[in-house]
């Protein structure tokens, strides 16, 4: 019997027996520490700089990303107090969260890994050129969610010593579908399991919920109750992602396109044209 989605009143008890049965990594120092500041009337920015270069190699990642192509800067970040001068303190924070996802599962030869994170990081690319061409959405946190989505699946690789079987066969089934077969196999699914790391990392909670719900985007079209408040845009956000893979892989559609491109096309303003063009362009500027 698969289990159903407790209501958001029931949700923590669940997350917690999650957390104990599953293993669930425990919200890292360094980011519950970057989280009371933020979370303070006026962060102070030299303590945050201060914080992330304790760690030697999550500063040198900041700065690698906040340097890279797709931020564009005329000027080089040498410092992290530099790069969040630049950037700002919330676009930082999204960063230095998603950063810190990569380094709590690294893939210490695990083929399976190595390909979700190969994956993983070429959609998070994507949305970077992807979220500068659509109103509403901001680069930042959608580059996190692009890398937070599917965060229960390294968890599930790491538990799961037949996990890759089971991605293996799903890998061209919708996405509803693959949480199901989860449900039915472990007694889990990827998205309930990533939307249990992500609230125990103390993301908001519309972006958890995104997380929750990415595979359940005909209940959050049709605004069901038991959905609020994911993230609408991002949810939305997340499927025009999977088909602007599927193009610059040169295939046709995604699993769930045909289910969900009215959708996305409505709550994102965009045309189908306008997705190949970006599929286009976010294949350029990966080469």
């Amino acid at each position: 019997m698969i289990e159903q989605i407790p209501d958001i009143d029931t949700q923590q008890d669940s997350i917690d027996r999650i957390a104990r049965e599953i293993g669930i990594p425990p919200c890292p120092t360094i980011l519950a520490r970057f989280s009371e500041e933020m979370g303070q009337a006026e962060p102070d920015m030299r303590k945050l700089a201060t914080l992330i270069g304790t760690d030697i190699a999550l500063s040198a990642a900041l700065l690698k990303l906040v340097n890279s192509p797709y931020y564009g800067l005329r000027s080089k970040a040498t410092t992290a107090h530099q790069a969040l001068s630049i950037i700002g303190l919330r676009a930082c924070a999204n960063l230095v969260t998603g950063l810190i996802l990569r380094q709590t599962f690294p893939s210490g030869g695990s083929a399976l890994m190595q390909r979700f994170w190969d994956k993983s990081e070429g959609v998070a690319a994507a949305a970077l050129v992807a979220a500068r061409r659509i109103a509403g959405i901001d680069i930042d946190e959608a580059h996190t969610y692009a890398l937070f989505r599917d965060c229960g699946m390294p968890v599930m690789i790491g538990k799961f010593s037949d996990y890759a079987k089971v991605v293996d066969r799903l890998e061209h089934v919708p996405g509803a579908q693959v949480t199901i077969a989860e449900e039915m196999d472990y007694r889990y699914s990827h998205a309930r399991v990533g939307y249990a790391l992500a609230r125990g990392w103390l993301l908001p909670e519309p972006f958890c919920r995104a997380i929750l719900y990415h595979h359940d985007f005909e209940k959050v079209a049709a605004g069901r109750r038991e959905v609020a408040p994911a993230n609408r845009r991002l949810v939305a956000f997340g499927l025009l992602l999977d088909q602007v893979a599927v193009l610059r892989s040169g295939g046709g559609l995604c699993p769930d396109w045909e289910a969900g491109e009215g959708f996305v096309l409505e709550t994102l303003g965009i045309t189908p044209e306008e997705i190949i063009a970006l599929a286009g362009e976010a294949t350029s500027d990966a080469s």
